[in-house]
């Protein structure tokens, strides 16, 4: 994701990425970054084009892809980046990366071994 051009927009974003297991919402984010929900809800569809909880899902997922190609079983990355089920981050991982986590982790693994074969 682009990074934020709004100082305001860049501290919820930061509070968002911090602890990605607690929901932080739009209402939360405001208290602490010192912007209204009206001004944030319009910065993330101005300046990312999608709506908070579609922000939070995909950075969550990114998050998620990188725990499954460091090794990460699916429920760890799913809990770790704050999905309460397995089920429910495969849903989610699913539908923003288009396929599923356990097929992702299976390709990065199989990219980790082409990388580290010795050349023909």
């Amino acid at each position: 994701l682009p990074a934020p051009q709004d100082a305001r927009l860049a501290q919820a974003c930061a509070l968002a990425e911090d602890d990605l297991t607690q929901p932080r919402t739009v209402t939360w984010l405001a208290r602490h970054c010192g912007a209204s929900e009206r001004t944030l809800t319009r910065l993330f569809r101005t300046e990312f084009g999608m709506t908070y909880p579609q922000w939070r899902t995909t950075v969550r997922v990114f998050h998620a892809m990188i725990k499954l190609a460091e090794g990460a079983t699916v429920t760890e990355a799913g809990q770790d980046c704050g999905w309460a089920t397995t089920s429910a981050f495969v849903n989610a991982f699913t539908r923003t990366a288009g396929q599923t986590p356990g097929a992702y982790r299976t390709t990065m693994r199989a990219a980790d071994r082409a990388a580290a074969a010795p050349p023909s």
